[in-house]
């Protein structure tokens, strides 16, 4: 499966363009949940390192959102997070084994794929401007960093380094105008065993709603964003099980239940990702965000602004090829929905609106 290894400037702008999302949902479960992010971000490493050697082309790994949404929400205790993280990796490593990946792809039409890409657009839109909102001035920095290396790359073929200077430079800039925050101690640890407990509230709670969306865009739309944007052939059912060993092996040491994602992918490709060698240099960082960002105070030192301005063009990104759909008005409506109410119920709204569409011949909603 490997397609190649690239280390040099571009694989290094690349390697934190995904971290806009990756770390909001870490450390928003870290502040609101008995949670220790430290075993989480290693397992992240080393998991990223992984399937950027296997897979060989920039493939993201992230916490998944719905759990993490739930979690932020609500709460959970580890033992619940752990449980919802081997269940959801048994299942995905089924799926994968026996192949279901390969026959849900034949029975899902390809624009209720196209309208989970561009819902998940919408989405991460809304959350930049929740952030824009939160820090205006760090956002609009970051924004016009963004766009000076989006010219200059046009006009000078430089590597895009924005990514990397927008996470760089805010928490430089903090540090330099409000000093470095009384930190007690490193919360570091190599593993953090969780005894998983609760596996019925956990399925019910956290994995039901996480498993359209993981199938949805953590697969499908995955696999075919690898096309669209590498041409390369990477099939749903070894994505399906990536995401099962990644849960099986991590979830009952302090990880928290992984996946992939189209956006991460988007991301990774807009900032000028294109091999697996993003992947090792985003794992090293992550390893140094596990060793020295993990207390609550380090962890403030990271102005919410810049992650506004990373998601802004990354929901640009995965937009474009969202609108690439053979059913626009089908893809519309569900990306509509998922940002109204969720990704489930958009997936859930589009694949009746298909059949219908199908069925009786309904205009706008069958190719």
């Amino acid at each position: 499966m490997n397609r190649g290894i690239g280390i040099n400037l571009n694989e290094l702008a690349a390697s934190v363009a995904d971290f806009g999302t990756i770390l909001p949902v870490l450390f928003a479960v870290s502040l609101v949940a008995d949670f220790h992010i430290g075993p989480a971000l290693i397992f992240l490493a080393a998991w990223y390192a992984i399937t950027g050697v296997y897979f060989g082309i920039p493939m993201p790994v992230e916490p998944m959102k719905a759990i993490g949404a739930i979690v932020i929400a609500g709460g959970a205790s580890k033992g619940e997070i752990a449980a919802s993280g081997i269940i959801i990796g048994m299942l995905f490593l089924l799926f994968g084994i026996f192949r279901v990946m390969k026959y849900l792809r034949k029975i899902i039409p390809l624009p209720v794929i196209r309208g989970i890409q561009l819902g998940l657009s919408l989405i991460l839109l809304k959350t930049s401007l929740m952030f824009f909102k939160d820090d205006p001035v760090s956002a609009s920095a970051g924004v016009t960093v963004i766009l000076l290396f989006f010219i200059l790359g046009r006009w000078r073929g430089v590597p895009d380094f924005s990514a990397l200077i927008i996470i760089a430079g805010g928490i430089g800039l903090t540090l330099f105008y409000n000093g470095m925050p009384e930190i007690k101690g490193l919360h570091f640890g190599l593993v953090n065993f969780s005894l998983p407990d609760d596996f019925i509230i956990s399925s019910w709670r956290l994995v039901l709603p996480q498993i359209p969306l993981t199938i949805a865009n953590a697969i499908l739309a995955t696999s075919l964003l690898a096309a669209d944007l590498f041409k390369k052939d990477i099939t749903d059912d070894s994505l399906s099980r990536s995401i099962g060993l990644m849960n099986i092996v991590s979830a009952p040491f302090g990880g928290f239940p992984m996946c992939h994602g189209a956006g991460g992918m988007a991301a990774h490709y807009r900032f000028g990702g294109r091999t697996g060698g993003t992947n090792i240099i985003a794992a090293v960082i992550l390893l140094i965000f596990a060793l020295f960002f993990t207390d609550p105070a380090a962890i403030a030192l990271i102005p919410a602004g810049i992650f506004a301005s990373l998601l802004i063009f990354v929901a640009l990104e995965l937009g474009k090829h969202g609108l690439r759909s053979q059913v626009p008005a089908l893809s519309v409506v569900i990306a509509v929905t998922a940002l109204v109410f969720d990704m489930t119920t958009g997936f859930v709204l589009g694949l009746l609106l298909a059949a219908a569409g199908e069925k009786f011949k309904i205009p706008y909603l069958y190719s």
